[in-house]
C-alpha cells in the first residue's frame, strides 16, 4: 500500500489528510473502467476530466478519516508500472508526486474490496463548499441488483476476462453457425438484437466510433480479444472464434454469435481499427 503525499482538501498541511493507496486503474483510449461508459471519452465525462490521448491514472484511497477518494494523476506510466506489479502479483508503492494530481474525487466508482488499516471503515466525504463541487455526489459502484449500461458492461469485462469458461458453455456447432440457424439447417426467428449489433458493428467499420469503443487486447494462440460497444450493447470476440453480445433490453443474457461467414471479416476489420494497449 502506498500513500499519495497530497492534501484532498483545501488548506489541508498534515499528513493525516493525504491519501493511503488501495488500488489504481488506467484511464486511457485503450484501457479505462468499463463501468463508466462505452467509450474513452464518455468514461472522462462521468469524472469531468478532459478525454485528452495520453489518459489518466484512477488512485483509489482512504484519507485519514476513512473516507473514499479517486484522485485523478496524469502520470499514467507510473499508474501503469503499479498495475502491472500487482498483476503479477509483486509489491509496489504506488506514491505518485503532488505535481501530476489532476483532481480529486470523492467517493470510488468502482467496488474495492480492501480498506486501509488504522482508519476508520471506507465512507463518502462529507461535501466541501471548497472543492468547488459541493453538489456533485461522490462516485460509486453500479447497484449489482439492477441491470442497465454498467452492469451490461461489467458482465461483457466478466466474459472477456473467463472467456474459456463462457465458451465450454456453448455448444460446438455454434461455431459455425449464424445467428438464427440451427446446426442442422432450419432456421429458426434471428435475434433482432443480435442483428441490430451486428449492423452497427459493420457500420463502425465505414465510420470508426469514439476512441476507446472498440478496443483490442492480446489473447492466446495469436488471437485478440475484442470489446465492442455501441447504444444498449456490448460485443465480445476472439479474433479466431465467436462472440458473445450483451444487451441492455435483455437483463442478464449472453447471446452467442456463431463465426459462420460474417463474422470473421467483420472481426478482422474491427480489429484494425481498435485502439490497443501500448
Amino acid at each position: 500500500m502506498g500513500r499519495v503525499a497530497v492534501s484532498v482538501t483545501e488548506g489541508a498541511q498534515d499528513t493525516d489528510d493525504s491519501l493511503f493507496v488501495l488500488t489504481a486503474v488506467l484511464l486511457t483510449p485503450a484501457q479505462f473502467p468499463s463501468v463508466l461508459g462505452d467509450d474513452y471519452p464518455e468514461a472522462c465525462s462521468v469524472l469531468g476530466l478532459e478525454p485528452f490521448d495520453d489518459g489518466y491514472g484512477l488512485v483509489l484511497g482512504q484519507d485519514g478519516d476513512g473516507a473514499r477518494w479517486t484522485v485523478v494523476v496524469d502520470d499514467v506510466s507510473l499508474v501503469a508500472c503499479a498495475v502491472a506489479a500487482w498483476d503479477c502479483g509483486m509489491e509496489y508503492d504506488l506514491s505518485p508526486d503532488e505535481r501530476t494530481v489532476v483532481a480529486a474525487l470523492p467517493g470510488w466508482p468502482l467496488a474495492v474490496a480492501v480498506a486501509a488499516p488504522g482508519v476508520p471503515a471506507p465512507h463518502d466525504p462529507s461535501p466541501d463548499p471548497q472543492l468547488g463541487d459541493a453538489d456533485r455526489p461522490p462516485l460509486s459502484p453500479p447497484d449489482s441488483e439492477q441491470w442497465g449500461p454498467a452492469q451490461r458492461r461489467l458482465g461483457a469485462d466478466e466474459i472477456a476476462l473467463q472467456w474459456a469458461i463462457w465458451r465450454e458453455q456453448v455448444a460446438e456447432a455454434v461455431e459455425f453457425v449464424q445467428p438464427g440457424e440451427k446446426p442442422d439447417g432450419a432456421v429458426e426467428k434471428p435475434s433482432s438484437g443480435v442483428r441490430r449489433v451486428l449492423e452497427e458493428a459493420h457500420a463502425y467499420v465505414a465510420t470508426p466510433p469514439p476512441p476507446g469503443r472498440i478496443r483490442s487486447a492480446f489473447a492466446s494462440d495469436g488471437a485478440r480479444t475484442l470489446r465492442v460497444e455501441g447504444p444498449g450493447w456490448s460485443m465480445v470476440a476472439r479474433t479466431d472464434d465467436i462472440a458473445f453480445v450483451l444487451l441492455d433490453d435483455e437483463p442478464g443474457e449472453v447471446l452467442p454469435v456463431g463465426r459462420g461467414p460474417e463474422l470473421p471479416g467483420l472481426l478482422k476489420a474491427l480489429d484494425d481499427l481498435a485502439v490497443r494497449p501500448a
